[in-house]
């Protein structure tokens, strides 16, 4: 497997990091996948099922966000409104390099953002999400204590998966103006909902509102046993197999029968 430097300008200009990953073989189709809150380009999850994508020949476009791994620019000024022009701006620079994104996949709060973007990226013929909250604003809840904080002195220092991020009280300003339900009813795109039953970060109910949001063609797959982070090997594997069986009905792989299959 073949793995290709993919670097771009964001919506706010900085330089965003990206990797292409490519199957050995012919590409049938570009996929763009959106790391999990506070995550990177190169976090186990992302990796596996980007790397799974590419073996069913789904090649990968994979980045960190801006101000997180090696891209440029400051977390503590990123909002949720920031993060979706970004991807925007991925699949705009992919399309500009002759590899036209089909398939958007997003893990957690990346599921959010990629379901925010689906509807101004008339390539991407079908949208799958891993573990996401239906409503942005859930992410509040892993600010904890320091919630009050932040919004009482305008920023805070949080502790997010072991880890401190500056948080801002713009980003929460900015949470409230996503209505990511009529997002979803109007995505016109096959819906793949994938979540596990037992997450403690994002609950289950999410999936269910996100599915009951959304219009037909849509499809839900339990993870079973997962957690949030899909951080057991197998787990990922499961996912990406799932997504590459399930998106050959809508956009070209090697787990078509041949055909190539059209979304709707």
């Amino acid at each position: 497997m073949r793995t290709e430097h993919f670097d771009f300008a964001g919506a706010g200009g900085h330089r965003l990091s990206g990797a292409i990953d490519f199957p050995e073989a012919e590409t049938c189709a570009y996929a763009l996948l959106a790391h999990c809150f506070t995550c990177t380009k190169s976090t186990l999850a992302t990796v596996r099922i980007a790397r799974k994508l590419a073996s069913l020949g789904i090649a990968v476009l994979r980045y960190d966000f801006t101000g997180l791994g090696a891209s440029e620019g400051e977390f503590s000024d990123s909002t949720f409104s920031g993060n979706v022009e970004d991807l925007i701006a991925a699949a705009h620079a992919m399309a500009g390099a002759g590899r036209e994104v089909s398939l958007l996949v997003g893990h957690s709060l990346g599921g959010a953002a990629i379901l925010a973007a689906a509807g101004v990226l008339p390539s991407a013929k079908a949208v799958a999400t891993i573990g996401a909250p239906f409503e942005v604003g859930h992410i509040k809840h892993l600010f904890g204590e320091n919630l009050d904080l932040l919004l009482r002195s305008g920023e805070a220092e949080v502790n997010i998966g072991g880890r401190p991020f500056v948080i801002r009280r713009s980003f929460i300003d900015d949470l409230e103006k996503h209505d990511q339900a009529q997002r979803i009813r109007d995505l016109k795109r096959p819906l793949l909902v994938m979540h596990a039953p037992l997450d403690e970060t994002v609950s289950i109910d999410n999936a269910g509102a996100i599915f009951t949001a959304a219009r037909h063609p849509k499809s839900f797959i339990s993870l079973d046993r997962a957690d949030h982070l899909l951080t057991n090997a197998a787990d990922a594997q499961y996912a990406a197999d799932m997504i590459a069986t399930w998106a050959s009905r809508y956009v070209s792989s090697r787990t078509s029968t041949g055909a190539e299959h059209r979304g709707v």
